[in-house]
């Protein structure tokens, strides 16, 4: 053996870098995907302001986090958000337009 040779090298087999190398880490989930479900839950308390802003922050999360490869999740979250800020709008909705045949038909 040479002393001053140069090391030998293990070849990678595609596995990658080890532990300690600077990688991505374990996926965290996107902020905007939970700011959209916690505005779903709650969205149509504040006169459905929180659910108009639950369905968009639920549908750039959901760009967000398809463009992020695998390094952000809440995908569901973000669905979830938008389900509920639909359901909470119509609900407003509704109780706007009841209101309004209510108050029409007791002023007569």
């Amino acid at each position: 053996m040479n002393p001053y040779a140069a090391p030998q090298t293990v070849p990678n087999y595609g596995y990658g870098p080890g532990p300690g190398y600077g990688g991505y880490g374990p996926p965290r989930s996107n902020g905007l995907a939970v700011a959209s479900l916690i505005l779903g839950v709650v969205g149509w308390v504040p006169c459905g302001v929180g659910s108009i802003l639950a369905i968009v922050f639920g549908a750039i999360a959901r760009g967000q986090i398809r463009a992020s490869q695998g390094r952000e999740t809440g995908d569901g979250m973000a669905l979830a958000g938008i389900i509920l800020g639909c359901v909470g709008l119509a609900l407003v909705i509704g109780f706007i337009i009841i209101s309004a045949v209510a108050g029409s038909n007791s002023s007569t």
